[in-house]
Formats: C-alpha cells, structure tokens, sequence
C-alpha cells in the first residue's frame, strides 16, 4: 500500500476534481412511486450537433489522437428526470451521442467527466470541452456515448452536490435509461453491457457507477462490461489534507468548492463566518452557484488556503472528526471491491495535479480483493494531457475488454 507521506503529496490545478463515498443505491434505480415520474424518463432532446467522420476527425485534430475515428455522430442534449442528494426528484442534462454506422445493436460507453464550477462548462453545453471531445471520439468508433453532467451542472435543477454517491449514480444510471430511450426513438438498440470510464472526479465517479451496476441492483436492464478510471483522486482524505496545507495548486479555490457544497449536502457549519475569513466569508457561498466561470471566482478568492480559511477549520480538514470524517472514510474506499470485469487504471507520472500514487492506492485495493486489473502509466503528461492521451488507449481497452480473451 502507498504510504500516507507519499499519498498527501497531491497536487491540482485548474482543473478542480473530487471524490464520492461508498455508494448507497440511489432512489431512481427502481423507479419512483406515488405518481412521480421513473428515473431516467427523457423530458426533453435538442440536437446540437450532426457531424461526418471527417468532421469528427478535425474536432479533435491537435487535441486527442484521432486514428480510431471510424464514422461520423450525431449528438444531442438530453433532460431527464433524476434524483437529488436528498433522494428528491429533480431533472439532470447529460450529452447522448451515437454513431452513423447503421448498427441496430449499439455497445454503450458511460463517460463521467471531471469537476466543474461553471454549469455550460459541460459536454451537453460546451462543444470544445474534453468531455465532448471524448464523448465524440467514442461514438465515431460505433459506440453510443453517455456523457452526464451530473446533478445541478447544464440545464438541470438546482445546485450540484458535488461529490455526493447517491446523486452522482443516480444522474449517471437514469443517463443510461435516458440515452436508451433516445436511441429507440432512432430506432435502435442499446446493448445490456456498460463500458464505464471517467477522468479525475470521474475516476471515483467510474468506481462508484460500476459498483452500482454489479452489486447493487442499480438498474434492471443495464449491466457492467468493464472499467476505465483516468487520474482519479481515489484517497481523498489525503486530497483534502494536502489541500488545507497548500501543498495543492489553487488550493483555497478548490477547498472552497468542496466546502460549500458539502455544507448544503451534510451541515459542516452553521455560518460561513465559521470558515471563511473576512471578507470572503460574505461572498464565497454566491461565487459557487453555478453560475460563475474559474476565472470570475479566482478574481474574487484568494488561491491559498491559509488566506482563505480559518485556521481553525483548517485544523478540523486535516484532523476531520464527525461527519466529515465519516464522509471522508468512505470515499477513500471508491476501490475497495471486486469488479468481475476488466478494470484498466490509467494516470500519468508527469500529472502534477493528481499524483500517480492515487491510481497505485486504487490498484492496491482491487488487488486487495483479488480483482483483475491493469495500472497504465500514460507518461510524462500533465492533467489534462494525461485524460487526452489515455482516450485512444481506453478505445482499445474496451475493445479488447469486449472480446472472450480480453482482462
């Protein structure tokens, strides 16, 4: 097992990222009762884009290598009835995209995407964001793609509980049911087995979701095929300490954000005076509405912690008790099962905003349980540049994953 020392020697940048604790099965998985709507009943499909292989092959040009483009897509935005934090009904919008091949049976990617402030930051509003990049580079090799944005992000309701399981799988399962219904109305059909991946917040998020799928019953039809977490945060309690420290880039930002979000999820404190140093503390709760860019809330918040919190909630991140303690525990054990299908960790040991000891402490616990896998090392890339060059290797994965002799 990676020791505590090397795991708190986390970095982040821009790129704000989370975790989800052990999973509770989330209220949609069997339907709602008492006249509500079921989980995953599409209210609404917009067409955003309709693209030729080649088309495909220039969105990513520069970006993420393009080889395995195989046909064009067409994609559109979809809302769909889901369920909060609080298991309360609430709609979510995610980005469903299929393939031009002409295939009636269709092999389903689910693909959950990093952590963001800015709720058009997403695959379903932003046409240049990796996540749509990725959902894109999927669908062009004959997949159907999947691409939540999680509860509270695009043109869902409400705010985004930011790293809680039940809303996180929940989003992410009623998704699936989603696309499958729009994939009928195109008159095709999507296959039982889910090729599960997601990057940063998402690697977690990949963990949790093919948990739900094989051991908890989260849906009647949908079934796990395989795993493919990228540079995911998977020991967060070493996240968090290391980010109370400032051993992480931008760190009072991202706290900041996990802060606020957890109070509306879990009470950490009773007022932001609590927390926040002044002046911050009159401003820090409105900055993370959703509706304001990185770049607006870092011209508002200082970057470090020690400028942005009070010492002594500081002090309670790196020594938690109570709740967040509870909550802390168990997302650090986002791994600690055994998935029955192949598992692929992918990471980087150039990414300084993830350590690669994250995806080390993720292989221990699969191997712990005696579960199958795969750590790939993607190379001497950042964050970001870890995500944009595991992509054509995930592709490949699954395909292997697919086949009798695969992982």
């Amino acid at each position: 097992m990676t020791s505590r020392r090397m795991r708190v020697r986390v970095l982040t940048g821009a790129a704000l990222l989370g975790s989800v604790p052990a999973l509770v099965a989330p209220a949609s998985a069997a339907g709602t009762h008492g006249g509500q709507a079921q989980g995953g009943a599409v209210v609404s499909v917009e067409q955003v884009a309709d693209l030729t292989e080649q088309d495909v092959v220039g969105e990513l040009k520069g970006k993420i290598d393009s080889s395995q483009v195989r046909y064009g897509v067409t994609a559109h935005r979809v809302t769909y009835r889901t369920t909060d934090s609080a298991g309360a009904p609430t709609t979510a919008s995610q980005l469903v995209v299929l393939p031009k091949n002409g295939a009636h049976h269709l092999t389903t990617v689910s693909w959950l995407h990093g952590t963001t402030v800015y709720r058009k930051d997403v695959a379903s509003e932003n046409p240049k964001s990796n996540d749509r990049l990725a959902a894109l580079l999927f669908a062009s090799t004959g997949r159907a793609v999947s691409a939540p944005d999680y509860v509270g992000l695009g043109s869902g309701e409400g705010f985004h509980p930011y790293g809680d399981p039940r809303a996180t799988v929940a989003a992410s399962v009623d998704g699936l049911r989603a696309a499958r219904t729009v994939a009928h109305r195109d008159g095709r059909e999507l296959k039982r087995k889910v090729q599960v991946s997601g990057f940063s917040q998402g690697g977690p998020a990949t963990m949790l979701v093919g948990r739900a799928l094989q051991q908890e019953g989260a849906d009647r039809y949908f079934r796990l095929g395989a795993l493919a977490p990228v540079s995911g945060p998977f020991d967060l309690s070493a996240f968090e300490a290391a980010a109370a420290n400032d051993k992480i880039v931008k760190s009072g930002l991202y706290l900041a954000y996990f802060i606020t979000a957890w109070n509306k999820m879990y009470g950490l404190y009773a007022s932001p005076g609590d927390v926040f140093r002044s002046p911050y503390d009159s401003k820090v709760e409105t900055l993370f509405d959703g509706h304001h860019t990185t770049a607006q809330i870092a011209g508002e918040l200082p970057a470090a912690s020690k400028d942005l919190f009070t010492e002594d909630f500081l002090n309670k991140v790196r020594k938690p008790a109570g709740v967040l303690k509870d909550r802390l525990r168990l997302m650090d054990n986002t791994c600690d099962w055994r998935p029955d299908v192949p598992v692929e960790i992918f990471h980087g040991r150039g990414d300084k905003d993830v350590d690669f000891s994250h995806a080390e402490y993720c292989a221990d616990q699969l191997a712990g349980n005696g579960a199958a896998h795969r750590l790939t090392d993607v190379g001497d890339y950042d964050h970001n540049g870890s995500v944009r060059q595991a992509l054509p290797r995930i592709v490949r994965f699954f395909d292997e994953s697919a086949k009798p002799t695969g992982l």
